[in-house]
């Protein structure tokens, strides 16, 4: 397979907000997009976007997972950046839509048909950036996706930063391009200094999230996680793990979590730290970097109960194991 996410379905779903009303949804070409040079996204940054995955089950029916959850997270954040209000109706219809226009082409697993949802502001004018856009634009693009670990899962290394953020705290909540631009200046330089694979930002010592992911501490039959709150994303992976954890009978711990107490916990071989994700699901962390110092993770390598927790999770997308919180719908 080619570099996750670098290939696309020639045909994608898209609609229209003009004249206070969105348009009839069609199935067009991916590269028929055009945009003024002073559409507000180019200038004011007005976009949002979901990531989430459709699968193939031995007998060859496809299944979305969780679309319903990637789809409220996509109205809130449009809701938040002042776009146009999404019918979520019109978008569930248009994910299952290009999904079924490409049902013989999703992968097998481990691989997937990785779906990209994405709004964005269209009005021609430079003088609002202290406005909302009135006109927008609501894609779909697919990308069959193999497994996120081509060469086999291994642990990550990651830099606590607790001088930084990832991003504004009123803008954790909407998965936005401007958070992830903010982050990629300080985790290229991480990566350069102290070979850091990520950042895990910690403002003020408080253990929040990483450019691209969510952040989850196992300590024996617990698993520690930051409450919800607006400063980071509320991820899908993150919910579905939890609710995973606590089927195993893990007690589940949502609460603020200090650098101090992160790394005297990981001092113990039998602790796991994870990220969660849509495309990686699961990744272990085998080391932390703090103020030039590295610390091991637990054993340092991957453990058994993010495996356990990650294949849990895959069973049920792939319909290996049953759908008890009817989290997949059936498209073809």
């Amino acid at each position: 397979m080619a570099a996750f996410g670098s290939v696309f379905m020639p045909k994608m779903a898209l609609a229209t907000f003009e004249n206070n009303q969105w348009s009839e949804a069609s199935i067009v070409g991916s590269d028929s997009i055009q945009l003024h040079p002073g559409a507000h996204v180019l200038h004011y940054s007005s976009t949002c976007f979901e990531g989430l995955k459709a699968f193939r089950h031995e007998d060859s029916s496809v299944h979305v997972f969780r679309m319903d959850q990637n789809i409220k997270r996509l109205a809130q954040s449009s809701r938040l950046l002042s776009l146009p209000t999404l019918d979520e109706e019109q978008v569930a219809k248009m994910i299952l839509d290009v999904v079924a226009e490409y049902g013989s082409d999703v992968p097998e697993p481990p691989g997937s048909m990785y779906i990209r949802p994405t709004h964005i502001g269209t009005e021609a004018a430079v003088g609002k950036a202290a406005a909302p856009t009135a006109t927008s634009m609501l894609y779909v693009l697919l990308s069959p996706v193999g497994d996120y670990f081509t060469g086999g899962a291994k642990a990550l290394r990651l830099l606590l930063d607790e001088t930084g953020m990832r991003c504004a705290p009123h803008m954790g909540m909407i998965k936005s391009g401007g958070n992830y631009a903010s982050a990629l200046g300080p985790m290229m330089k991480a990566k350069a200094e102290v070979q850091a694979d990520q950042i895990l930002f910690c403002p003020n010592g408080d253990v929040q999230e990483t450019g691209a992911a969510n952040f989850l501490l196992i300590d024996g039959n617990e698993i520690i996680t930051k409450g919800l709150d607006s400063s980071f994303l509320h991820g899908v992976t993150r919910s579905s793990i939890l609710t995973l954890a606590a089927d195993l009978g893990m007690t589940v711990t949502e609460r603020d979590l200090t650098v101090t107490e992160l790394l005297e916990r990981s001092a113990k071989p039998e602790v796991e730290a994870v990220l969660s994700g849509t495309a990686a699901v699961l990744t272990s962390v085998g080391t932390f970097i703090h103020n030039d110092k590295e610390y091991k993770v637990g054993t340092g390598e991957p453990g058994p109960i993010a495996q356990k927790l990650r294949q849990a999770l895959n069973d049920i997308q792939w319909g290996k194991a049953e759908d008890k919180h009817n989290w997949l719908t059936k498209v073809c």
